[in-house]
């Protein structure tokens, strides 16, 4: 079972002491008591987590396009309206992940309404699947409180990111949670390939697309291991074309030829995921 709120209460009152102690101090010493905060709330997280996300978030993967000031495209992302056309287990999986993505990508360029729109339409896929206690149910709340506050609404996303990974993990529903994740992976790099026509021409953009080798590769390890669920079965087919590429691409290096496979073969993913019946 999840820990109980008395521990997050301690544990948020401990990093909040901290945090201003450390704020009492300036200089270098200043940015040594930050460090030691920031260890100390991951090791706490950790510790009341019982299982840890294994893949970098979607923010991550926003967040690098926003430090490279690419453009906030309003119709790029997955269509609110559509997350109650979602019937089947894996469409729901899928597109709470894809939602994922979209919910930091409106987050981290600070789109108030759309930040709403997709909290909205992920509820929805979390009842469908019956994963109301997977996330706080006040979280709505919290997002709307902080919609100001960058920062906390980064924290309070990406946390509900680990959060419904925690809870699939420990109620033996890990294969739904590898679904989650894969279509997370997927809007990530759509976004991230379509977001610009300049993404061919772009050093950073192109950096960005070649680091999402490895958690592809960590992706379909983590897959291969729910083989026998038919939809995890049928999901990692679907991404053995990518992957085949990505398994060509040096760890340094990757040709403007792969990169338009790439980003062709991530609209086809993307657009075989949120496609409604």
């Amino acid at each position: 079972m999840r820990k109980s709120t008395t521990i997050w209460g301690v544990a948020s009152l401990l990093i909040s002491v901290v945090f201003v102690f450390a704020s009492c101090n300036s200089g270098a010493k200043q940015n040594q008591k930050s460090d030691a905060v920031q260890i100390e709330k991951t090791e706490v997280e950790n510790e009341v987590r019982e299982f840890v996300y294994p893949l970098p978030t979607s923010y991550e993967i926003v967040e690098m396009l926003n430090k490279i000031e690419a453009a906030y495209i309003f119709d790029l992302s997955n269509s609110p309206e559509n997350a109650s056309k979602y019937i089947t287990e894996k469409q729901q999986a899928l597109n709470l992940g894809v939602y994922g993505g979209d919910l930091s990508y409106a987050s981290t360029y600070n789109q108030k309404q759309e930040t709403i729109d997709f909290i909205d339409a992920s509820k929805k896929l979390l009842e469908g699947l019956d994963l109301q206690g997977a996330v706080s149910e006040d979280l709505p709340d919290q997002i709307e409180a902080n919609e100001d506050n960058k920062e906390a609404l980064v924290e309070l996303i990406t946390d509900s990111f680990y959060d419904t990974y925690d809870f699939l993990q420990r109620n033996n529903r890990a294969p739904v949670s590898a679904l989650v994740m894969t279509g997370a992976w997927v809007e990530g790099l759509y976004i991230a390939t379509h977001i610009s026509e300049e993404t061919f021409n772009s050093k950073e953009m192109i950096e960005i697309v070649l680091k999402q080798k490895d958690p592809l590769v960590k992706l379909m390890e983590i897959l291969a291991q729910y083989k026998d669920d038919q939809a995890v079965a049928e999901t990692i087919e679907d991404l053995s074309t990518i992957a085949g590429i990505y398994a060509e691409i040096e760890s340094t290096a990757i040709t403007q030829e792969q990169m338009i496979k790439i980003a062709e073969q991530s609209l086809v993913l993307r657009k075989k995921f949120v496609a409604v019946e």
